[in-house]
Formats: C-alpha cells, sequence, structure tokens
C-alpha cells in the first residue's frame, strides 16, 4: 500500500472497523502510529496493515 500519510490525517482500518476513526500522530517510512477512537494509540506497519484515508470526520451528535 502507498499511502501518504502525515500527522492529523483522518483513517480508519477496514478489518478492524471496530476501532472508529483514527488521526495519523507520525509516520516515518512503512510504520504509522494512530489514535483511535475506541482503541486508543495503535502502531502498525503498513507493509502488513491496511488504512484507508478519510475525507473528514462524521457530523458531531448535537444533544
Amino acid at each position: 500500500m502507498d499511502l501518504d500519510l502525515t500527522p492529523g490525517m483522518l483513517v480508519r482500518n477496514p478489518n478492524r472497523p471496530d476501532w472508529g476513526l483514527g488521526q495519523v500522530q507520525s509516520a516515518i517510512g512503512n510504520r504509522v502510529t494512530v489514535n483511535f477512537e475506541h482503541a486508543g494509540k495503535v502502531t502498525m506497519n503498513l507493509a502488513a496493515a491496511t488504512l484507508e484515508t478519510v475525507d473528514e470526520p462524521p457530523p458531531r451528535r448535537r444533544d
């Protein structure tokens, strides 16, 4: 996978939808650290993991 990830980008892991939306914290070579809504900070190797970029976050609920 050849994603050009930079800190601040929003991503999802399609293999782990339960992790929710994630924000890239750092990306160096194939290693990326993402802070996911429901899984916290996860460091992964992009050679073995799949991430999809998200254009914008879902709208927030107003209660």
